[in-house]
This record gives structure tokens, C-alpha cells and sequence, in this order.
């Protein structure tokens, strides 16, 4: 599993559509960000609380210095760009699609979701600085909402 101190590795993952690429080590180099990630689009907690608390608290984290904030699924470009546009993200967070879990399994935090849907990202987010994990933080079970959050990697700015 990727831990505190150590670089993104470099994977392509995609936004709206497969031919849109954003290879996630370029992505934050130089940059100090903000990556969460979740379950499953449209899935009920992901909806109605994990996603809204990161479009609530964009500007605040603007304010300390983050330029990029990234929501990553096991889902198709599609999904994630459908699942952005009716949640009103607009131009604060980048949807971004890992479609085969290549970059999910490349941090270890992939997981065995069953009959949910098979291989999916285990819930986390991080802060990330100039390509370098800065904090961690993973939901003990990995599906729930409790470290995770918006409001809490907002405290760890």
C-alpha cells in the first residue's frame, strides 16, 4: 500500500471520455492537491455524502494553497462524468475514471467488492504535494465515511 513520503506512480487514469488521459504523477507535479476516492459512482454514500462534502469545502481548500482536488472510481469515463454533472462539480473537482483498477492495484488499495460490483477502490483521501503523499487517510473497513472526509482533510491543510 502507498504510504506517506512516497511519489504517485505513473498511470493514466481517464476524464469524460477513454481518450482523455491525465497521467496521475504528471497531474500533481508541482502542485499541492487533494485525491479522494470512492467505492463506486452514484453509489448512496458516495452521492449523498462523500462527493457534496468536497464540492461544499472547494473554496476553503483553495484558500490553503490546494490547486487540484481529484475524485477517482473504478467506474468508465462516462460514469464518472455523468456522475459529475448531475452532482454539480462544475470546474472544482476532476472526475476521474480507472476503469480496469490499473491505478487503484498500483497503490494498494484496491478491494474485492463482491456481488457490489467486483473490484473497486477502497474509500481514502490524501493530500499530495508536488507528487508526494503528504497525508493518508483510509476508512478502517474501506467503504465508510469517516476519515475521509472533506471537513477532516480540510483540518489537515
Amino acid at each position: 500500500m502507498i504510504k506517506v513520503g512516497e511519489h504517485l506512480p505513473s498511470f493514466e487514469l481517464q476524464e469524460g471520455t477513454p481518450s482523455t488521459v491525465h497521467n496521475m504523477a504528471e497531474l500533481f507535479k508541482g502542485k499541492k492537491g487533494i485525491i479522494f476516492a470512492v467505492p463506486g459512482a452514484f453509489t448512496p454514500g458516495c452521492s449523498k455524502v462523500h462527493l457534496p462534502g468536497y464540492i461544499q469545502d472547494v473554496e476553503a481548500m483553495r484558500e490553503k494553497g490546494v490547486e487540484l482536488i481529484v475524485c477517482i472510481a473504478v467506474n468508465d469515463a462516462f460514469v464518472m462524468s455523468a456522475w459529475g454533472e448531475v452532482s454539480g462539480v462544475e470546474d472544482k473537482i476532476l472526475m476521474l475514471a480507472d476503469p480496469a483498477a490499473s491505478f487503484t492495484k498500483a497503490i494498494g488499495l484496491d478491494v474485492n467488492a463482491g456481488a457490489l460490483g467486483g473490484t473497486r477502490s477502497k474509500r481514502y483521501s490524501m493530500i499530495i504535494n508536488d507528487g508526494v503523499v503528504s497525508q493518508l487517510n483510509l476508512e478502517p473497513d474501506g467503504f465508510g465515511i469517516t476519515c475521509s472526509t472533506a471537513t477532516n482533510i480540510l483540518d489537515q491543510l
